[in-house]
């Protein structure tokens, strides 16, 4: 998916997820609350607890790739066109904090890791899961949010109520977007021939709305959207299948790493992080977001 056009997800479907190539695979998730998982991982708790004195950027430009279309982290705002979510408000207050003018620049997804490994922006956002296949190409920051993956099902579902049964059931067809650490779990699942993939997750969830798929894995931050749009519609089934770590990533060698880690640090001792946590994920209704352009981008999407 080359920088696409920014959609909107009505009813069906309300949040996105980019697509990506294989290693570089952005996750999608189900139902968050304040019980699934810990907003702050360990590492950065710990050194949020250390004496931190923050480095001064000089006021700096700092070019961010960024997507504006994987709600909450990031989206345009449909009234006034401009970039808005939770990466727009942790990075600006970075930016406060550490002296540097964050400059965001919409990039697709699934060039974004390539293009900040060959250092044609100085840091990416966009709801990156920290994983060692990636790390071998660019630094990660550390991880600044814990999440799972789960499966989501439809709200009626009664013929698996766990991944084992759902896996024995040769019947069962799982939906997915290839290129994704979602899709590459399912195929770990239940094989290749019982995943169909489709061009954007949004198209996934609505093939199960549909009854055209029986499962779909999400990232629980993402899935909580979904549910939220659909009311009663979707539901979780079984225990989380993963635990990750989101995370800023940089050209490898990049003097940003260790300010951007001081200053996540920061954020998280004095409670910021946690607030912009609730404000985001726990809080906002992304049954609010509209637009034109959602037509449009179900229409092109097509299933792979």
């Amino acid at each position: 998916m080359m920088v696409r056009k920014m959609f909107w997800l009505l009813a069906v479907v309300a949040l996105t997820a980019a697509p990506v190539v294989a290693l570089y695979a952005q996750e999608a998730t189900p139902e968050a609350d304040e019980t699934a998982f810990s907003s702050i991982p360990d590492e950065l708790a710990a050194l949020a607890e250390e004496d931190i004195e923050l480095p001064d950027l000089g006021g700096r430009e700092v070019t961010i790739a960024i997507e504006n279309a994987y709600l909450p982290f990031n989206y345009l705002d449909a009234n006034t066109g401009e970039g808005i979510g939770w990466d727009y408000d942790v990075l600006r207050e970075l930016g406060e904090r550490l002296n540097f003018v964050p400059v965001f620049e919409t990039a697709s997804w699934d060039g974004m890791i390539v293009a900040v490994s060959q250092d044609q922006y100085d840091m990416a956002a966009d709801g990156i899961t920290i994983t060692a296949e990636r790390d071998e190409v660019v630094d990660f920051s550390l991880g600044y949010m814990q999440l799972e993956q789960e499966i989501l099902a439809r709200s009626d579902e009664d013929r698996f109520a766990s991944a084992e049964e759902l896996a024995a059931d040769e019947s069962l067809i799982l939906g997915s977007q290839p290129g994704t650490t979602n899709y590459d779990l399912s195929v770990e699942l239940v094989g290749e021939d019982r995943v169909v993939g489709y061009d954007l997750f949004p198209i996934a969830v609505q093939a199960l709305l549909t009854g055209d798929v029986d499962a779909v894995i999400m990232d629980n931050v993402a899935g909580q959207g979904y549910m939220g749009a659909n009311p009663g519609m979707i539901k979780t089934v079984g225990d989380p299948l993963t635990s990750e770590q989101l995370g800023f990533i940089f050209p490898e060698g990049s003097e940003l790493k260790e300010a951007i880690d001081l200053g996540l640090a920061s954020l998280a001792a004095d409670g910021t992080l946690d607030a912009l946590f609730e404000q985001w994920f726990l809080e906002f209704d992304p049954a609010t977001v509209t637009g034109e352009a959602e037509a449009e981008a179900t229409a092109e999407a097509t299933p792979e």
